[in-house]
């Protein structure tokens, strides 16, 4: 069972730097880590640029993957060590199927990956390789990447039966910190409602084998921005990246990692979980 989150007194509104992508008149493009074999290589010039970054808890209880494009829930794991690649590709894709098939009131949700992040000096374990915290504000997927990815995971003929028949199909990842409470780079959401399209730039991810297309986001006046302050690890953060519906609910939430002048010396690094994850709708009773 998930219980959303009521407001919490610890934390406070900060300020601090996020990485924005600059405009560019050509489509931006950059090398993976998979393809370089260590740090992406960029095609584009990006900015630090200090936003205000509000406390989500007092707001926790109001939060809506369909309007803010995220939510805070307590859910509680019971994979002890969320390094065993083994538990998590059994247990704790259960934990989560359950997790969101509850949420969005259906019976069908298909996790598809799993990424661990620390900002320790040599970044978190996993099957293919080494990862630290996404630092550059983006979006997973894309209005031609997110179709896609339902094509690659439920297979095309699945995919096309789902779009002809009006399905409803929600891109979700869940962010948990597998150590805590978070005091190093903790993970800021922008408000999806206060992003204009145009300010979502479609940008190609080369790896060995495929391009992939992402939204790198540019900073503009306006944008919202929330985080939760020293999240546990019986927490999770809901984060929509792509959804089939176009009526004027969040579709791309803008994400990435931080740091601030408040951060205590002495904090331990940030280590995390995120998983990706497919909701299939077909049942007229959900939202």
């Amino acid at each position: 069972m998930t219980q959303t989150m009521q407001a919490d007194p610890v934390g406070a509104d900060v300020v601090a730097p996020l990485t924005f992508i600059v405009p560019q008149d050509a489509k931006p493009v950059f090398h993976s880590a998979a393809l370089t074999g260590g740090v992406q290589k960029l095609f584009f010039e990006t900015e630090a640029v200090a936003v205000p970054i509000a406390d989500m808890r007092p707001l926790a209880g109001e939060l809506s993957v369909d309007r803010e494009g995220f939510e805070l829930h307590r859910h509680a794991t019971a994979v002890a060590d969320l390094y065993d690649d083994r538990a998590i590709e059994t247990r704790y894709y259960m934990e989560i199927e359950a997790l969101l098939n509850e949420r969005f009131d259906t019976d069908r949700t298909v996790v598809f990956d799993a990424t661990r992040r620390s900002d320790s000096e040599t970044g978190a374990a996993n099957p293919d390789g080494l990862r630290g915290p996404a630092i550059r504000v983006h979006v997973d997927y894309t209005v031609k990447s997110g179709p896609q990815r339902v094509a690659d995971i439920l297979g095309e003929d699945e995919a096309k039966r789902l779009a002809d028949s009006g399905a409803h199909v929600v891109q979700v990842n869940v962010w948990r910190p597998i150590s805590g409470p978070v005091r190093r780079s903790p993970l800021a959401v922008a408000d999806a409602s206060s992003v204009a399209p145009a300010q979502l730039l479609a940008t190609d991810q080369v790896f060995p084998d495929r391009v992939g297309e992402i939204y790198q986001l540019a900073h503009a006046p306006g944008q919202r921005w929330y985080y939760a302050p020293e999240m546990t690890p019986d927490e999770v953060l809901l984060i929509k990246g792509w959804d089939s519906i176009d009526d004027g609910r969040a579709r791309f939430t803008p994400h990435g990692a931080f740091s601030y002048a408040e951060t205590p010396p002495d904090a331990p690094p940030r280590e995390s979980i995120e998983v990706r994850a497919l909701v299939v709708i077909e049942s007229a009773r959900a939202a």
